[in-house]
C-alpha cells in the first residue's frame, strides 16, 4: 500500500525561481491530501504531475504563503468540472476568512466547497486505516500541524503453520488473517493467534507548517516514518528565527532526534539562501543523525512501512 508525498512548494513566505511557497502533497493509496495551498501550486501540480483530483485540504494557518493558492485552484477545479465536494479543514476561528478567500473577486464555485474548523488534538479526516488529526503549533497567528497515522495492520501470516494445523490452503487463511477462527481439515478449531503475529505499526507522517520548535511536537511525531518541519533559517540566524516565530535547521533537527523520528524533511526554507540551502541541512545534522532530507520542489518520496525491510 503506498504512501507518496511530492513537496509542491518548499520555499518560504517569498518564492524564488527554484522553491514555491509552501504546499504538501500526499497520495495514500489513491487518497488525494493536499496540506496547505501557496501561491502557485496548481503549476506545481501540473509540473510535478499530481494532478489537481485532491479529496482533502488541511490548512495550517491563514498566512498568504500558505493559502493564496485556493482561491485559483478552486477555480481551476471549476474549470475541469469537478462536481465533487471539496473538504479544507481549517484551525478554529479562521473558517470566515477562508471561506471569503474561497469565494474572492465574486467567484463561486461549481462544486461545493465544505469548511471544517478542527481543533488541536481533534480529528480532521477518519477515514479507511488512517486518520489526519490536528495539533498545536506555535507561530505568529493561530496555527496548526497535521499528523496522519495508520491503523495498525495485521500481524504476519504464518502458512506453514496453519498448513500444520491442518487449515486448507483458500480462503480460511484469508479469514484467519482477518481474525476469524476456522475449522481444520481434521475438525479442530484453529485461533488466529495460533497463526498470525503480533500486530504490526503502521506510518505515520508528521507536517508542522511554520512553527517554533515545541514540545507538543516531539509527542505528536513519536516514531514519525516522516518529519516534515520547519527549517526557514540557518543557525547563524536563530535570532531571526525567534523573532519571526519559525525554526532553524538545527532546531528542526532536535525535535526530529528527540522524537525518534526515522526522516526529517526541511521545508519553509527563507529566499534568502535562494543560492544554495545547504547550511540549514548541515546545520540539522548536527542535531539529527537519521536521514534528512532538504527537499526541492518537485522531490517525491515514498514512505515505507516500519518493518519493510523485515
Amino acid at each position: 500500500m503506498s504512501l507518496r508525498v511530492t513537496f509542491l512548494g518548499t520555499g518560504g513566505a517569498v518564492p524564488t525561481t527554484e522553491r514555491a511557497p509552501s504546499a504538501l502533497f500526499v497520495n495514500r493509496e489513491g487518497d488525494r491530501l493536499l496540506f496547505d495551498c501557496g501561491e502557485g501550486t496548481q503549476r506545481g501540480m501540473m509540473r510535478y504531475g499530481t494532478g489537481f483530483g485532491i479529496d482533502h485540504l488541511f490548512v495550517s494557518h491563514l498566512h498568504g504563503d500558505h493559502v493564496l493558492g485556493i482561491p485559483g485552484l478552486v477555480q481551476t477545479l471549476g474549470f475541469n468540472d469537478r462536481t465533487e465536494p471539496l473538504t479544507i479543514h481549517c484551525p478554529p476561528n479562521t473558517g470566515d476568512d477562508l471561506r471569503d478567500l474561497v469565494h474572492a473577486v465574486g467567484h463561486d464555485p461549481a462544486f461545493r466547497v465544505r469548511i471544517d474548523p478542527v481543533a488541536p488534538g481533534e480529528v480532521a479526516l477518519d477515514a479507511d486505516g488512517y486518520a489526519v488529526r490536528a495539533f498545536e503549533t506555535e507561530h505568529r497567528t493561530r496555527s496548526q500541524g497535521y499528523v496522519l497515522e495508520e491503523a495498525d495492520r495485521p500481524g504476519r501470516f504464518d502458512r506453514p503453520k496453519a498448513e500444520e494445523l491442518g487449515v486448507p490452503v483458500g480462503p480460511k487463511f484469508g479469514r484467519l488473517h482477518d481474525g476469524e477462527s476456522v475449522e481444520a481439515e481434521d475438525g479442530t478449531i484453529v485461533e488466529p493467534d495460533q497463526v498470525v503475529g503480533p500486530p504490526r505499526p503502521g506510518r505515520k507522517l508528521v507536517y508542522t507548517a511554520d512553527t517554533r520548535p515545541r514540545e507538543r511536537t516531539v509527542e505528536v511525531a513519536r516514531d514519525a516514518d516522516l518529519l516534515v518541519h520547519d527549517a526557514t533559517f540557518a543557525d547563524d540566524m536563530a535570532d531571526r528565527a525567534r523573532d519571526t516565530a519559525h525554526s532553524t535547521g538545527r532546531e528542526a533537527g532536535s525535535i526530529a532526534a528527540r522524537a525518534n523520528a526515522k526522516r526529517l524533511a526541511l521545508v519553509h526554507v527563507s529566499s534568502r539562501y535562494a543560492a544554495d540551502a545547504s547550511p540549514i541541512r548541515r546545520d540539522a545534522l548536527k542535531a539529527f543523525d537519521g536521514e534528512c532530507l532538504l527537499p526541492d520542489d518537485g522531490t517525491l518520496i515514498e514512505v515505507p512501512f516500519p518493518d519493510a525491510d523485515e
